[in-house]
């Protein structure tokens, strides 16, 4: 995909939520984004007003879930389905969908295993390990 900023990743949201309100054209990725952001009504709000959500912090001891970075990790969850990599990950996502009835849940289930990878190599200063995503992803 691309590696942007905080301000691109959300302006890039902002953006394809808004051409999609506005029947506009949008570029596949928009598309994409769009798609994922109706999926989501609870953040709606969020992208209707970009003035008051464009440097919003959510912090999560606040308990405040970060609409931008769930969005991207949707997002990063679909490129990796579309591309097989890491390779399995395909077969990880058919078998949480079958077991969820849901695409959308799969992909939740996955971004709670994402999300515990990229933890794990910050905190270890390490590159993300797809044996442990993986790890994660069979106990769902």
């Amino acid at each position: 995909m691309f590696n942007p900023s905080r301000d691109e990743a959300r302006n890039f949201l902002f953006e394809s939520w808004r051409k999609r309100r506005a029947k506009e054209l949008l570029t596949p990725l928009e598309d994409l984004a769009a798609q994922l952001i109706a999926k989501h009504p609870e953040f709606h709000s969020a992208f209707e007003d970009s003035e008051a959500h464009r440097d919003k912090d959510y912090l999560p001891e606040h308990g405040a879930v970060n609409p931008f970075l769930h969005l991207m990790m949707h997002l990063t969850i679909e490129e990796q389905i579309s591309i097989d990599q890491p390779p399995g990950i395909r077969a990880h996502f058919t078998r949480l969908t079958h077991k969820f009835e849901s695409e959308h849940e799969a992909q939740h289930a996955m971004m709670e295993c994402l999300t515990e990878m990229i933890w794990q190599a910050q905190r270890d200063r390490t590159q993300p390990d797809a044996a442990l995503y993986f790890a994660c992803l069979e106990k769902q």
